[in-house]
């Protein structure tokens, strides 16, 4: 008999792989190749992450690692900027490429414009400029529509970022650095060639990150269809959720008790804990995850393992906006997480979890209109 597991053991093994159940002691490129990448669309989005994720972490290591161009921002998965190792950057957009195929192709607001034009000759054109000289959106634009006068500057961007792999270079992505994105290819950036991952390699990474999963799971986190095959095609050990929806994983992957206690977390923007399963009930409910969408809320904190609320930080402020109530003891847990300055605005200190140098003033406060956490708890009825 297949067995179940409930919404809390899939949230502790998912927590584990993630490494928010203890923190990691793993080098920032070992790290970010473990969780196949991070959101990346906030730029300072993976030093929150990684901070949260690992036992030791200078953010200067990953800025070193950007310089060097061993890691790489890029558009990926579901259409979304990751930042992911260069190794994997070659294999992982070549396998996503067919999701920016249909983007171009579209018949939508950004794409309409490009109806009619020659998109071989547009990618050999903007390679060429991005090749010679990495540039951002506007120089780009204003470049191609040289060629292409009577064309829209903003839909030519839109169709290259489709129709290559772009990269956004340094200082984009630094710690306590800023500037618009500057655009070159992959190629030219790291001087590898692409070829595109194995799906088969694709989804077992995903579980290694995200499991246990279903097909639907892997589908949503990769924004690719038809991936059934591949996974049923897999030595996987298989399970039930409690809804009845199979379940794949890796067979000697940690799957904690789900008892297992889950300390205070913080995740960064866009964080993919929240974002890379079709039902994400294990770690958020349906109810504080609408909400967070409607009020265009971005960050989340864990309590117990879940998404207890948000947070945001300004000017050294740390507000926390619980969904209902926290317990004394988990607001004190709270309290000293954010105090320990992990989360602290890129800038001018290292990171540090003893709260010493932080500058950081956390206030919890109660947000209007929030769902209560009693009502809705996560479930796996979806």
């Amino acid at each position: 008999m297949t067995k179940v597991l409930t919404w809390r053991a899939l949230g502790r093994a998912t927590l584990a792989r993630q490494l928010l159940l203890e923190r990691a002691p793993m080098g920032v490129a070992e790290a970010v190749e473990h969780l196949v990448g991070l959101q990346g669309q906030a730029p300072h989005a993976p030093y929150i992450g990684l901070w949260s994720r690992l036992s030791t972490f200078d953010p200067e290591e990953l800025s070193g690692l950007l310089r060097d161009r061993l890691v790489v921002r890029i558009a990926l998965m579901r259409g979304t900027v990751h930042l992911v190792t260069a190794r994997d950057a070659c294999g992982l957009r070549p396998l996503t490429q067919s999701i920016y195929d249909r983007e171009v192709q579209a018949n939508n607001l950004p794409a309409a414009p490009l109806a009619g034009l020659d998109l071989a000759a547009l990618a050999a054109a903007g390679r060429e400029l991005l090749e010679a000289k990495p540039l951002s959106g506007t120089k780009l634009g204003a470049l191609l529509c040289e060629r292409w006068p009577n064309r829209e500057a903003a839909s030519l961007v839109y169709g290259l970022r489709g129709l290559l792999p772009l990269v956004q270079v340094p200082p984009r992505g630094l710690w306590g650095r800023s500037g618009q994105p500057v655009l070159t290819t992959l190629q030219s950036w790291t001087g590898a060639p692409l070829s595109p991952m194995d799906p088969a390699v694709a989804v077992t990474r995903y579980l290694g990150a995200f499991g246990p999963a279903s097909i639907q799971d892997v589908q949503a986190w990769s924004g690719l269809t038809g991936l059934g095959e591949v996974v049923r095609a897999l030595p996987l050990a298989r399970f039930r959720n409690e809804a009845g929806r199979d379940l794949f994983d890796l067979p000697d992957a940690p799957r904690p008790d789900p008892d297992t206690p889950a300390p205070v977390r913080f995740l960064a923007d866009f964080d993919n804990l929240l974002v890379s399963h079709a039902v994400r009930t294990r770690v958020i409910a349906d109810a504080h995850r609408t909400y967070m969408s409607r009020h265009r809320l971005v960050r989340a904190f864990l309590v117990d393992g879940v998404a207890a609320g948000t947070w945001t930080i300004a000017k050294g402020r740390l507000t926390v906006e619980p969904f209902g109530q926290l317990t004394k003891r988990d607001r004190a847990a709270v309290v000293a997480e954010g105090a320990a300055a992990g989360i602290r605005r890129a800038g001018r200190r290292s990171v540090r979890r003893d709260g010493r140098r932080s500058g950081v003033r956390v206030v919890v406060r109660q947000r209007s209109g929030a769902p209560l956490s009693a009502g809705s708890l996560p479930c796996s009825r979806s």
